[in-house]
């Protein structure tokens, strides 16, 4: 069926709450320019942008209601909803030309691939299920996404996206005409861990920024397979993993080494005296230096004959806590830029709560598939926005109205 063809708005020549010669409106009408180029007809263009403008405006959670409230315009609420949750215009082109926009500002220092947790109140929409939240530490319903993000000393902004699928999932909303269904290769159900690494190598690249490292900061740690499978493609990544991985040291020279499979904490604890302590300006306040103790160990996975080595990296954060671990295949790598490496997962966590819950990353409140990767696609590109107007100067967008 044909999408009803949308007569213009008037914020479609004169963006929402703006004059032409306000920052804020050359960064959003210049990105919606470059970014909604592959849709093809003018009215899901002007669409797009008019979402991405209801997303930057409207306060509180970004339901289509509240956008068209916002936007002043409520009698929108039917057309905006067939555009985000039935329209069939094709994310990936979108998301694709996002990352080549963002990577030609600020050339990503690495991805960063985080889990994103969607509380839900209901059991129809795709993906929702029991999940165990590592942050809050408990278990809540709802869905469980991966974010790709671009992270660059300047920018962080989640240029791809995949939602994990869990088998009991309840209704299948998913059709057969949607791109890139996230269904596990040869009926398999995927684990957490296998979206996650599907949603970094599906990530779109170019240039120099095909061979930046990937930071997986994702529930459960790297696994074998994980593992094997960025260092068969050659890709550089640093995996959070946890305290009863297995692992073998692989120095001759350090404890443990020839014992055979020992729980990562043991190997570091091992060695924390042997660790360095670092310095760095705390991201919430410049002036102030906070201080952590470092350590790395050279190690392998059990059965991984024939692999290059790894590396195992501990930070106490916490002289009286557990450190934090990681598992890297940039086993020549000096600590220090290692760590430069894992904190920009740090700065991802800092910008989904701030400019992600701005934007309602998580707000999409409808229960189909297509539906979730429309609005999270317009919401990076809303995300885009707003740190790149924070980049510039440039104050807030929330809580504006539209001009008269």
């Amino acid at each position: 069926m044909r999408a009803a063809s949308v007569a213009p708005h008037p914020w479609a020549e004169q963006p929402v709450g703006f004059s032409r010669t306000d920052g804020r409106s050359e960064v959003v009408e210049e990105l919606c320019a470059a970014l909604f180029s592959s849709l093809r007809r003018k009215d899901q263009r002007e669409r797009a942008k008019q979402y991405v403008y209801g997303l930057l405006v409207t306060e509180g959670r970004k339901s289509m209601r509240n956008i068209a409230a916002a936007l002043g315009e409520p009698a929108t609420v039917q057309g905006l909803h067939h555009f985000i949750a039935n329209s069939t215009w094709d994310w990936q082109p979108v998301r694709a030309a996002l990352a080549a926009h963002v990577q030609a500002i600020a050339p990503p220092r690495a991805w960063v691939v985080q889990p994103m947790s969607i509380p839900k109140t209901g059991t129809h929409s795709v993906g929702v299920d029991e999940i165990f939240d590592p942050l809050l530490g408990q278990t809540f319903r709802g869905q469980r996404a991966f974010g790709v993000w671009s992270v660059s000393p300047e920018l962080a902004v989640p240029v791809n996206w995949r939602l994990f699928l869990p088998a009991r999932r309840g209704p299948d909303t998913i059709e057969d005409g949607d791109t890139a269904v996230e269904r596990p290769r040869g009926g398999e159900e995927e684990t957490l861990q296998d979206c996650a690494v599907a949603a970094a190598f599906s990530t779109p690249c170019s240039g120099q920024s095909r061979h930046r490292p990937v930071v997986l900061d994702i529930p459960g740690g790297a696994t074998r397979a994980t593992m094997t499978r960025f260092d068969v493609a050659s890709v550089p990544v640093t995996a959070r993993t946890i305290a009863s991985c297995r692992l073998m040291v692989a120095d001759r020279t350090a404890p443990g080494f020839g014992q055979g499979p020992l729980p990562a904490a043991e190997i570091l604890e091992s060695v924390r005296d042997l660790g360095r302590p670092v310095h760095r300006p705390d991201p919430g306040e410049p002036r102030r230096i906070r201080s952590s103790l470092a350590a790395a160990v050279p190690v392998s996975l059990p059965n991984m004959a024939g692999r290059g080595r790894l590396l195992l990296l501990g930070e106490w954060r916490d002289a009286k806590g557990p450190p934090e671990l990681w598992l890297t295949n940039m086993a020549r790598a000096p600590v220090a830029g290692l760590l430069e490496l894992v904190r920009l997962a740090d700065e991802v966590g800092r910008e989904t709560a701030g400019a992600g819950e701005e934007v309602g990353l998580r707000d999409f409140v409808g229960r189909s598939f297509r539906g979730w990767h429309h609005h999270v696609t317009l919401a990076s590109v809303a995300h885009a926005v707003t740190v790149l107007n924070r980049r510039a100067g440039h104050p807030p967008y929330a809580g504006l109205r539209p001009s008269s």
